[in-house]
């Protein structure tokens, strides 16, 4: 009897070592998703921002006067977090590649925001009062309590979104699926568009998002498609410049 429980403790023993040995390999592996923790330095920061920066500038445009308060796009601006996290964690495991553009995209964009608040304090007095005290009314003023009216543009929802997308739809597997890019491009667009639907934001705050995001697109993904398309120019030049010369 004491023979068989041995064995076993020794089984079990040799089982938890195997165990632990695939959970390192696991983490050693896709230990770049170590990188997400920048967000939560940057929520610090942005509390930061919350607690000190005073708005000076005031967004508002003549357009968000006619866009209506739609209480049920609470869902979208709440899928954010969903969103973010899909990216990240499909990026992490199909392309290491990607997924350090999307850090550098989206944290660099985030700290830069940041930055704007406290150099051009801003806010925005669009918000309607909320009496009615449904699922989603009271979502919102959830939202509205934990989230002053301030540091507003660009808006960081906005900004993270394009930033997601975009990070997907140049990652060579993710581009290959039709439908899916299609379904990060609604949630992309809807996400943006509720974040002037339950006056989170000015329409101000969504263009200054796109203008930023834009920015950081062609920094990241097209200015090194240029350099590495030059490099290859200029090789090619040098190589038929010897070429030449070994036919003389």
């Amino acid at each position: 009897m004491d023979k068989r429980l041995g064995g076993f403790s020794q089984m079990m023993r040799l089982q938890t070592l195997k165990s632990n040995g695939k959970l390192k390999e696991l983490l050693w592996k896709y230990k770049h998703l170590s990188l997400v923790s920048l967000y939560g330095f940057a929520q610090i920061w942005f509390q930061y921002c919350e607690r000190t920066v005073r708005p000076k500038y005031y967004m508002h445009s003549p357009i968000d006067d006619y866009i209506p308060f739609v209480k049920y796009f609470v869902v979208p601006y709440l899928f954010w977090f969903i969103y973010m996290a899909l990216g990240f964690l499909y990026l992490a495991v199909v392309s290491k590649k990607d997924f350090y553009k999307l850090c550098l995209y989206m944290f660099g964009g985030m700290y830069l925001c940041y930055v704007l608040y406290l150099l051009f304090p801003n806010g925005q007095n669009l918000r309607p009062i909320i009496t009615e005290n449904d699922v989603f009314s009271r979502m919102i003023k959830y939202i509205y309590a934990t989230d002053t009216p301030t540091n507003v543009a660009p808006s960081i929802h906005v900004f993270n979104s394009i930033a997601v997308h975009v990070a997907l739809v140049n990652c060579h597997q993710f581009r290959e699926k039709r439908h899916w890019r299609l379904a990060s491009f609604i949630c992309m667009i809807i996400i943006s568009a509720s974040t002037v639907l339950i006056k989170q934001h000015s329409i101000k705050d969504v263009m200054w998002s796109v203008l930023l995001a834009t920015a950081f697109y062609i920094a990241i993904y097209q200015i090194p498609k240029w350099v590495f398309s030059k490099d290859l120019v200029s090789l090619d030049i040098k190589r038929g410049f010897f070429s030449r010369i070994a036919h003389r």
